[in-house]
């Protein structure tokens, strides 16, 4: 299903009917952005690459692993059965390393994106679990969001399934976690960069938070 203009302008004029100014608008920031930023600032300062590393070197597995969550939990990205499942996961001192090192090396490793990204998603399938399973989409794609939103986007399914329907765009959705439906939905993300350019967008968070305006029952 290639991207259809009519779908494609109908969408945008959704968005600016909410936020006339785009992503520069003093509404939208406000709305949609600050508090993504705000976490994003909050990360670079708690665990930047050289804190982080610092951290695992002493062993502190669940100081980060309560840094990061915390860091999330100030945020509505996940909800709240998510944000519960992810804190029962890393509650011992095992569970925390493994979401620790296995966070680092998908945040700050030098592999390649899609080996970072299943390595990840391999660590975070066996964490302990409570009652909710910890993969999910949102969880597995949540800090690399807010620690580096020029290379992450963050992939809420339901919401993004409809904006993709909305907008005409063959998003290859699948529940299971995959390589291949995250570089479905970078594809998604780069139409969008590329048809909103004139709205100068900065990075993930505005192309998430466009996402998030054409597929949310918040903005009808």
């Amino acid at each position: 299903m290639a991207v259809n203009e009519k779908a494609r302008q109908k969408c945008m004029k959704k968005f600016l009917y909410y936020f006339p100014g785009g992503y520069q608008g003093k509404k939208y920031i406000a709305w949609e952005r600050d508090y993504k930023w705000a976490a994003h600032t909050a990360w670079q300062e708690q665990l930047n690459k050289s804190v982080f590393k610092e951290l695992l070197e002493e062993a502190e597995y669940v100081e980060i692993a309560r840094r990061a969550v915390k860091i999330e939990s100030k945020t509505n990205l996940l909800f709240s059965f998510e944000k519960m499942a992810l804190r029962d996961a890393v509650k011992t001192s095992q569970s925390a390393r493994l979401f620790a090192e296995g966070m680092f090396h998908f945040i700050y490793g030098g592999a390649t994106l899609p080996k970072r990204f299943e390595q990840y998603r391999d660590t975070l399938a066996i964490l302990p679990v409570k009652q909710t399973r910890v993969l999910t989409w949102p969880v597995l794609t949540v800090f690399g969001f807010v620690a580096n939103p020029t290379e992450h986007i963050y992939l809420k399914p339901t919401v993004t399934k409809i904006a993709a329907r909305k907008y005409q765009f063959d998003f290859q959705y699948s529940p299971k976690p995959s390589w291949e439906v995250y570089q479905s939905l970078v594809s998604f993300a780069e139409q969008i960069r590329k048809d909103t350019a004139k709205w100068k967008p900065r990075d993930m968070i505005d192309i998430q938070s466009f996402i998030w305006v054409m597929g949310s029952s918040e903005y009808p």
